[in-house]
């Protein structure tokens, strides 16, 4: 997934993003709401994490804002405002989840996982594919019933493909889900990951359409 993430705290907001990265996940940080509504018009986000008390404004506006809109992207509120009617407020705006800080940061990936999942409209974790059982709470695989090791990037990859079973994805688009806007790629790095993924799962996991991308493979 690529995660955007809007907090100013400087320690806390390090510590989620390595968090997000460590998960596999692609994180963008903006401390601004004017820097957030920047990234999201310029790119596509699978999750927003979201405070309420930033320097040009509060949380709650700009996700009202979003929803107005039409904009559906998950939103997971991070915020020490933990009063009953400060929950009510960010949930009724439009928030799929409520964090109060402090938070123990594995709760955090689990939260997001959850959200994700709602979101495919598939709560469960557990999916088989072929000859694949997967736990996207665990980020694991087994094959055949033995594990495989994935990268986390393998892994972020891997899931991209879960979440659009059967739909076509371009290179860009993937490397949109991988990469913040500051990372440098390399042209064929969608083409390695895919490689060692079809080495470790399976030849027929993902299809290439030539010259367009690639499909999660049938069962």
């Amino acid at each position: 997934m690529r995660i955007l993430l809007i907090e100013d705290d400087t320690v806390l907001g390090a510590a989620v993003r390595d968090q997000i990265a460590g998960d596999g996940q692609s994180v963008d940080w903006v401390t601004r709401l004017d820097a957030a509504g920047d990234a999201m018009t310029s790119a596509a986000f699978d999750l927003v994490l979201l405070d309420l008390m930033l320097p040009d404004g509060r949380g709650i506006g700009f996700l009202k804002r979003l929803r107005a809109r039409g904009d559906v992207t998950p939103v997971i509120i991070l915020t020490a405002l933990d009063q009953v009617s400060d929950r009510i407020e960010g949930l009724n705006a439009g928030a799929d989840d409520y964090l109060v800080k402090p938070f123990d940061l594995s709760e955090l990936s689990a939260r997001i996982g959850s959200v994700a999942r709602r979101y495919t409209g598939n709560p469960n974790p557990l999916i088989a594919h072929g000859a694949l059982d997967i736990d996207l709470a665990s980020h694991s695989v087994r094959r055949d019933g033995r594990p495989v090791q994935l990268t986390a990037r393998e892994w972020s990859l891997f899931e991209a493909f879960l979440a659009h079973p059967g739909q076509l994805l371009s290179r860009a688009q993937l490397e949109e889900k991988l990469y913040a806007f500051d990372a440098e790629v390399e042209s064929n790095t969608i083409e390695v990951h895919v490689s060692r993924l079809r080495k470790k799962l399976g030849a027929d996991v993902i299809e290439t359409e030539r010259g367009l991308g690639y499909r999660l493979g049938a069962p």
